[in-house]
């Protein structure tokens, strides 16, 4: 074998190993910490490729701000992890079908007897080929359709996230209706208060009486 394929194999075996520790160690922050792990070796695994614009993209975009992001979130979150590790028995018959499903498809993959030998290499790009221009054209013709459905699942991803996590407050929290905000009118968004003026030289002339009663009734 020659020595990309040897750094395929090591970068892919740290890959695997670094997801497996993601998901089956304890501490929350050890497991973010091996999920930057893991971008590195996948970004790695896209250079050997010749895929060096997703992994520049990895690198920069989910390990340089992502994961950061995640990762202070997760420091500064006093999580409990005996309530995380309370209803695990509740959702393994769910998690087991899904770990069969994978297995499942990993093993219909092996009995192929994959290998790097069944495909052949690629040809070697020239000076002027650029992976960007490549990867837009790719994805914006021939995988337009699952671009744009993959954009969806993210979206739908989201609002589930946002639909879990808005739970009402103990104290109640302050919740504004988009509704009475539209019926909104003028005559009770404005209230006009009448105040007596006092001009000036009032005010100075009283303050100075102030002034000079004040000695008088010390003495």
């Amino acid at each position: 074998m020659t020595f990309l394929q040897y750094a395929f194999y090591f970068f892919s075996a740290a890959l695997l190993f670094a997801a497996c520790m993601v998901v089956g160690i304890r501490n929350p922050v050890k497991a973010a910490l091996f999920l930057v792990l893991a971008f590195f070796s996948a970004a790695c695994v896209w250079i050997t490729l010749q895929a060096e614009f997703l992994a520049i993209v990895l690198v920069l975009v989910y390990v340089g701000a992502v994961m950061v992001l995640f990762l202070f979130v997760v420091m500064m979150l006093d999580i409990d992890l005996a309530e995380l590790r309370a209803g695990f028995t509740r959702y393994l018959p769910v998690g087991g079908l899904v770990a069969a499903l994978l297995v499942a498809e990993i093993a219909l993959v092996l009995a192929r007897a994959f290998s790097p030998e069944d495909f052949a290499p690629p040809p070697p790009l020239g000076r002027e080929h650029s992976n960007t221009r490549e990867l837009g054209r790719l994805i914006y013709t021939e995988y337009a359709y699952p671009f744009e459905l993959a954009a969806l699942i993210l979206l739908a991803a989201i609002v589930a996230a946002i639909a879990l996590t808005m739970r009402p407050r103990a104290g109640g929290g302050k919740r504004v209706d988009p509704a009475e905000q539209v019926r909104a009118r003028r005559e009770r968004r404005l209230r006009v208060i009448n105040m007596k003026s006092e001009s000036p030289g009032k005010s100075e002339s009283a303050e100075a009486e102030r002034e000079t009663e004040t000695p008088a009734r010390k003495s």
